[in-house]
């Protein structure tokens, strides 16, 4: 409600005159209340797990159907070249959320508690950055690797872990069938849509943006699916009958000029053989699009409850993924390689008086430019450890010159570096990929052995990470 004061007070500023002689109030009393009206704009963060780019905007698979996403992407700037610091989730997080590579922390791969490393131990994440710098940090679901979520204390001002889902629902057959596939084995979910927790994971992000908070808030959003298990509410598998869905584009040979590192990642004759010897192909791609679908509806209810609240004009909206995914791409399934489809991943961003509708940016990044980009965004005190950069230039305009390629890290020693024409990768014995994205999208040819392409691979061998630690030690106990 206005009152008569201020509504003077409004009549005096358009004047010309001393506000705070004119209305009888301290100067320093005006001061504070111009202050507050300067509020710091709200995050709302939303991770996605396992999530490829077969999503609509990105275009990855022609079956796809994700609405919710596509018009997020349409509201601010959709990253269509955004690749992963590492194709696995727990070193991906572990750098996105403290801002330090894989070959900087020594944390690789999954069975790692990250904050045994010694870098780490100490390391500032993103949400305990916005808690020190005015900001009430609050999440639930997936922000870290579900084995190693953060448990320092003042981690978060309230974090709420991922729970569990309904259970598959069997037909005759599917105990033998499930054996076989392994945890790639797909079924609907018994129960309601209610039921699955990232449904309550949205339900709770919608009760928070309900609230009224006396801080700005950094509000994590954590979505499990489409990780494995792939279950899901059944109406979400009845969108994509599996005869009508489109197989991946694979060539029986791909992996014919591959050096020994790379083919002992993909494991050919592992998930690949078993699924389609069974003739499961289909029925797994099924699966995962039914998870997505159901995740971008839940993506969809949080949107609404942002545009239903009174912070949707002042809140920051990223959407993340921690990585890509292979559905038989190069002969293999899973994260867990150097390639295109498991590096790239999902990013964007809507950021009020910043980004303009419609905004798509080619320019190869990295989710390790998140939490600078964020601190740029929030003017939050910057940390000189951070090994991204901020993409605010880029959200500002997305043909921006940007002349950095983008690196992703799998195993100590083993890298790749994506430019916007080139996939470059070195393994730790030397030997190498290099792939033309302007010919090649599938990376069927391997160039690396042309000496013409000798000064293309020098040229990108440049971006490399100087520091390769050692790995920490595993956790056997984890996966």
């Amino acid at each position: 409600m206005t009152t008569h004061k201020e509504t003077r007070r409004d009549f005096m500023k358009i004047a010309g005159l001393s506000i705070a002689a004119l209305a009888g109030q301290p100067a320093s009393l005006f001061a504070a209340r111009k202050k507050r009206g300067k509020r710091k704009p709200n995050v709302l963060f939303i991770a996605i797990d396992d999530l490829n780019d077969w999503i609509g905007c990105l275009g990855g698979n022609p079956d796809a159907k994700t609405p919710n996403l596509d018009r997020l992407a349409d509201r601010g700037v959709l990253f269509t070249h955004a690749y992963c610091a590492a194709p696995a989730c727990n070193p991906s997080r572990a750098a996105l959320m403290t801002g330090r590579l894989p070959s900087t922390s020594g944390v690789y791969v999954n069975p790692q508690r990250w904050r045994e490393s010694p870098l780490l131990k100490d390391a500032t994440t993103i949400p305990q950055h916005f808690m020190a710098n005015g900001y009430r940090a609050i999440g639930r679901g997936k922000i870290y690797h579900g084995a190693y979520p953060d448990t320092n204390p003042g981690a978060w001002d309230l974090y709420i872990p991922r729970g569990n889902d309904p259970k598959p629902i069997m037909k005759n057959g599917d105990e033998k069938l499930k054996k076989k596939i392994g945890s790639m084995f797909s079924a609907p979910t018994e129960g309601a849509e209610a039921d699955m927790d990232d449904y309550k994971v949205a339900t709770w992000t919608i009760e928070q943006l309900n609230k009224k908070h006396e801080k700005p808030f950094f509000l994590a959003c954590g979505f499990y699916k489409p990780h494995m298990p792939w279950h899901a509410p059944k109406k979400y598998f009845d969108m994509y009958p599996p005869e009508k869905l489109t197989l991946p584009k694979v060539k029986d040979d791909d992996l014919d000029d591959i050096p020994p590192l790379g083919i002992k990642m993909a494991k050919p004759q592992g998930d690949h053989k078993r699924i389609t010897d069974a003739g499961y192909w289909r029925r797994a791609l099924q699966g995962y699009l039914a998870c997505i679908s159901f995740t971008d509806t839940q993506v969809g209810r949080v949107l609404d409850g942002l545009d239903d609240s009174e912070y949707k004009d002042n809140t920051i909206v990223v959407l993340w993924s921690d990585h890509g995914w292979h559905l038989g791409e190069k002969l293999h399934w899973r994260k867990f390689s150097l390639w295109e489809e498991a590096t790239h991943n999902v990013l964007m961003f809507t950021v009020p008086n910043t980004t303009k509708p419609g905004g798509r940016c080619d320019a190869p990044v990295n989710m390790m430019d998140i939490y600078p980009t964020l601190i740029d965004l929030c003017g939050l005190k910057n940390r000189d450890e951070l090994e991204g950069v901020s993409l605010t230039p880029l959200l500002k305009n997305p043909n921006a010159k940007w002349d950095r390629p983008s690196l992703t890290t799998h195993g100590k020693d083993n890298h790749t570096i994506r430019s916007s024409r080139w996939r470059y990768i070195r393994y730790s014995d030397g030997t190498e990929e290099l792939y033309d994205h302007n010919k090649d999208e599938m990376e069927w040819t391997n160039l690396a052995n042309m000496p013409e392409y000798n000064k293309v691979k020098k040229e990108l061998a440049k971006w490399l990470p100087k520091k390769n630690v050692a790995s920490i030690p595993t956790d056997t106990g984890k996966k």
